[in-house]
């Protein structure tokens, strides 16, 4: 239905041209602003369908931070092109064509897209432990080492984080670790290194999220800063062709380093970025490897909310 002011004509046309060309949560988002439903109001819809899906879920799917791929998921799009009046399969369609990309750049993006689709594994892993998404802390320096092995594989990571609190009685950090497709988290190891002792770690086999607690054994006030450092080892998992951190908050520096073991080394190393998981790769620029130290690595004087990673091809 149209009220025929010039905001609903450019609306409509905008969400025209999204279905015809998509991307997916551009067209989603526009549909839903066109009828002008919240998002309370669009779950509402789609329970009388018989489809579970939660607000925060919606909010991702329009936003392009996850997209619906589970039969769930899925039935729940077919459900939304009849409560937002859209064309049969003209959401689904969008999904298909976005599985169209070439495979290599589907393989690029495979590694951090895993990691959205275990979202839902990861909520529940924070809920277990009681965690809030940043956990009272803001980030001022983040230091990542990365080491992959002699099999090509992600043999373990240390990071070492200066935080501020923002709130009080914060005494601890939840560190998140995903796995390569293919690895054993229940068989990974969490080593406090400096400042602090390891908690209870949880894990999610299928999707190989692990979660750890960082307990600092002191609990800060808000404005206070720690420093502190922590290791995870893997190397369950098979060659590894990059190694990405995503951002929900703007903030700090952070710097990542991949080191590759002897005799072992890439051909070619970039660094790449991504304001989210659905958007394109930007910001490619050729790394050059350090010869005698076997690494490389990128700093990001203040990141932003979105994906920071660094890629290599092997042959």
């Amino acid at each position: 239905m149209r009220d025929g002011t010039p905001h609903a004509d450019a609306a409509t046309a905008e969400l025209e041209t999204a279905l015809r060309g998509g991307p997916f949560h551009v067209a989603l988002r526009a549909a839903i602003a066109t009828r002008g439903l919240p998002l309370q109001r669009v779950q509402h819809h789609l329970t009388r369908y018989g489809v579970k899906v939660g607000v925060t879920s919606l909010s991702y799917w329009q936003q392009g931070a996850r997209r619906p791929q589970r039969p769930e998921s899925l039935r729940a799009v077919r459900a939304l092109e009849e409560i937002l009046q859209l064309p049969d399969e003209s959401l689904i369609r969008l999904l298909a064509k976005a599985d169209e990309r070439p495979e290599a750049e589907r393989a690029a993006a495979r590694s951090y897209r895993s990691l959205v689709e275990a979202s839902g594994a990861l909520e529940k892993l924070l809920a277990e432990l009681d965690s809030p998404l940043d956990g009272g802390l803001h980030t001022i320096g983040h230091h990542e080492r990365v080491r992959i092995g002699t099999r090509r594989e992600l043999l373990g990571r240390d990071s070492q984080h200066i935080v501020r609190a923002h709130k009080e009685g914060i005494d601890r950090f939840v560190a998140i670790h995903h796995g390569d497709p293919g690895c054993a988290p229940e068989d990974m190891a969490v080593h406090a290194l400096e400042n602090c002792r390891t908690g209870r770690v949880l894990w999610h086999h299928d999707t190989g999220v692990l979660v750890a607690e960082l307990l600092f054994d002191t609990r800060l006030r808000a404005g206070d800063t720690f420093l502190f450092r922590y290791g995870v080892e893997d190397g369950t998992a098979d060659a590894c062709g990059e190694y990405v951190r995503g951002f929900g908050f703007s903030g700090g520096q952070y710097a990542l380093q991949v080191r590759f073991a002897e005799d072992t080394l890439p051909v070619r190393c970039h660094r790449f970025t991504q304001h989210s998981a659905a958007a394109p790769r930007s910001g490619r620029q050729e790394l050059a490897l350090n010869d005698p130290h076997r690494s490389v690595h990128v700093v990001e004087q203040r990141v932003r909310s979105g994906i920071v990673g660094i890629g290599w091809d092997w042959e």
